[in-house]
């Protein structure tokens, strides 16, 4: 059984307390990405490939313990019913997925005792714009502040998002509930992924705000769970001021650039879009401690990150 994103999507406008009109525009805008709770992996696959065309090893790149026993009761509407209250864990990977290849069985994950949590649901919201498809949520029951998680481990069939790589086998070590977040990838987004001018929905999630007019590059971060202004509002120029890109001109020099604008905004989930209006090899990225939270309230330490070299998509 699934959950209607339509339905979840209409709930969590309702607490907005969006206009009626407008709610009916963001759901039918609404690109659904569906949670998933079933106990077993149900993907039939002979798909057993570890590496992309270009070499790059398929994996798990970070796994957060960002909340325990706290997930928002929306959670019950919008994740699975029950997820309320539960705790939150989101895992990265290294490609896309493809989220009809993922169920809440293909996840294990293991305390500090040893003991072997239980999952209820997995989701791909609030990260499911165009690109951003590597970042699952888990809800469910599956440690404490006390006997914290410290395993997460791919144990069903999980197919990337062309269905040429698997993932089951892969494992991570969970970065512990106390810790901030921080930046844990980083890529250059393809121009045709832009959206230029686009505005975020008022949805939560699905929908955020597309690159600025006037952008010649973009770079995406992914933080390693959800992050916001310390008093919990969505960044602004503030935020925007303090990101660093390192870029490598055609004369061999390095520069660092700020970024003109920031887009992905509005949709609470743990990717920022770097506008940039100056040209050169993006390197990598940087961002100071102490300026962001997590859901968690936990601040970010000094953080940074290479941008990955990626084929066209």
């Amino acid at each position: 059984m699934k959950i209607n994103p339509l339905q979840a999507a209409s709930f969590i406008l309702i607490l907005a307390g969006c206009g009626k009109v407008q709610q009916i525009q963001s759901i039918r805008n609404y690109d659904p990405v569906f949670s998933n709770a079933s106990k077993v992996d149900t993907t039939v696959t002979t798909v057993t490939s570890k590496r992309d065309n270009d070499g790059r090893q398929a994996g798990l790149i970070s796994a957060f313990f960002g909340l325990d026993d706290a997930l928002a009761k929306a959670a019950d509407k919008g994740i699975w019913p029950g997820a309320g209250g539960k705790d939150g864990m989101p895992v990265i990977f290294s490609h896309e997925i493809d989220y009809k290849t993922m169920q809440a069985g293909d996840f294990r994950v293991t305390t500090a005792s040893g003991k072997v949590g239980e999952i209820l649901a997995v989701t791909l919201a609030p990260a499911d714009d165009t690109g951003e498809l590597r970042t699952v949520l888990l809800a469910g029951s599956y440690g404490s502040i006390d006997d914290q998680p410290v395993k997460v481990e791919i144990v069903g069939n999980l197919l990337s998002i062309d269905k040429t790589l698997n993932f089951k086998g892969e494992s991570i070590k969970v970065i512990p509930l106390e810790e901030g977040p921080t930046m844990v990838w980083a890529e250059v987004v393809p121009d045709e992924e832009w959206a230029i001018g686009k505005k975020a929905t008022p949805l939560p999630w699905g929908g955020g705000s597309g690159a600025a007019e006037g952008s010649k590059q973009v770079v995406r971060v992914t933080w390693s769970g959800g992050v916001t202004k310390p008093g919990g509002d969505e960044i602004n120029d503030v935020e925007r001021l303090l990101y660093k890109v390192t870029l490598l001109l055609e004369n061999g020099n390095k520069v660092d650039v700020t970024p003109f604008a920031i887009s992905d905004l509005g949709d609470g989930d743990n990717n920022h879009e770097l506008c940039l209006d100056v040209m050169g090899t993006p390197q990598s990225v940087f961002f100071p401690a102490g300026k962001l939270k997590d859901p968690r309230k936990d601040l970010n330490p000094e953080t940074s990150i290479a941008i990955q070299k990626l084929p066209a998509r």
